[in-house]
């Protein structure tokens, strides 16, 4: 109920509780008002009780301004509600308390102000003066204290947030922490396992190219050692990059473009044939993007058609640009190797990021077909 009620109260614009404030001290002043009340006496009221409209603004001198009216009239509210925004604006205290002074002065007084130290005086008035003083004084202090408490408040809600704050990138500090050590961890696990494995399977090609007596047996191992130590290279590199701290930035391996297809194709240990082209100026990343569907293609070829031929077909319209790999049946048996298709997820959402479409099935004469298709200009 409470926070519901705050929540109205918030919704309420600042000019409205000034103008409402306006109207409030002005019925006061008028109910205050000597019947003999004098021009001046009215203009002290109209200006202590319009100075409430610029009391966020200037409250030091919109409270000096409610002063005058003190001075005629038994008035609250003007003054009360200037020294409110006052304490709320301000953290000097000894300037609050010389504010509080001032206002008991001005109500306490007597106008004029000869009146108020004659020699008539009567010492009874006097003490009852001294009384009015002192309760004026305590008075003017409550809406000090109410706005110090105020301005308390705000200082310990943005503290609240600056610490909520702090703890979110506390927070962020410590995933970071976790992921570095995960990190270093996978690091760890393709240096002393992947890494070793690969490095085995490049020197038993290595010495199968060397002792074997078939063209074909010594063309395979060769091809299977550069592949080995391409990947090797590839291991190495991804290694470095995860065990790279989080503050210092770590080059990567260049990108491919297609002035490395051909590179790619020679490599691949497969028979294929490249047609085609792209169109002129397309972005790097489109180049990075048919690369790397041609080197999952072809990878796919060597894992799932043993001894099939390949076919990468380049071209481009007007509006679409793309690659087409083909190839034919396998011509013996494949081996069975671990597969989770992520290959075909990545190029897809490659694909995606160019603005186009990536599409994998079976051709009709028994092989695989993969192409990607783009826009020219994505959208």
């Amino acid at each position: 109920m409470m926070s519901t009620a705050q929540e109205r109260w918030r919704r309420v614009p600042p000019w409205a509780v000034d103008a409402g404030l306006v109207v409030l001290a002005a019925l006061d002043a008028w109910i205050n008002l000597y019947d003999e009340a004098t021009p001046f006496m009215w203009a002290c009221a109209a200006l202590g009780c319009a100075g409430l409209l610029l009391r966020r603004r200037f409250p030091l001198t919109v409270f000096l301004s409610t002063l005058p009216m003190t001075l005629f009239m038994d008035v609250a509210v003007a003054p009360i509600a200037a020294l409110y925004t006052l304490a709320t604006r301000t953290r000097n205290r000894p300037l609050l308390a010389g504010c509080a002074l001032l206002n008991a002065a001005a109500s306490t007084l007597a106008w004029p102000l000869s009146d108020t130290f004659s020699g008539d005086t009567f010492p009874g008035e006097r003490t009852w003066t001294l009384i009015q003083f002192v309760y004026t004084l305590a008075t003017a202090f409550a809406p000090i204290l109410f706005g110090q408490l105020v301005q308390a408040r705000h200082d310990v809600a943005r503290q609240l947030v600056e610490v909520e704050v702090a703890r979110e990138h506390e927070r962020a500090l410590y995933a970071q922490t976790v992921l570095a050590r995960e990190r270093a961890q996978l690091a760890r696990e393709m240096h002393d396992v992947v890494s070793h494995q690969v490095s085995l399977i490049a020197v038993q090609a290595g010495a199968l190219q060397v002792a074997a007596k078939d063209p074909d047996a010594r063309d395979a191992a060769r091809t299977i050692r550069t592949l080995s130590v391409n990947t090797l290279d590839e291991l190495r590199h991804m290694v470095t990059l995860l065990r790279a701290s989080s503050g210092k930035e770590t080059e990567l391996t260049p990108q491919p473009t297609l002035a490395d297809l051909q590179q790619l194709i020679a490599n691949s240990g497969i028979e294929t044939t490249l047609t085609g082209g792209l169109p002129p100026g397309i972005s790097t990343t489109a180049q990075r993007t048919v690369y790397r569907t041609v080197q999952e293609a072809l990878t796919n070829v060597r894992k799932h058609a043993p001894g099939a031929r390949a076919e990468v077909r380049l071209w481009h319209d007007a509006q679409h640009f793309g690659v087409t790999v083909t190839n034919t049946a396998p011509t013996r048996p494949s081996v069975a190797l671990p597969s989770a298709r992520h290959g075909l997820i990545g190029l897809r959402e490659r694909a995606e990021l160019l603005g186009g479409a990536l599409t994998a099935e079976p051709s009709p004469q028994g092989g695989y077909k993969i192409e990607l298709r783009a826009p020219t200009r994505p959208a």
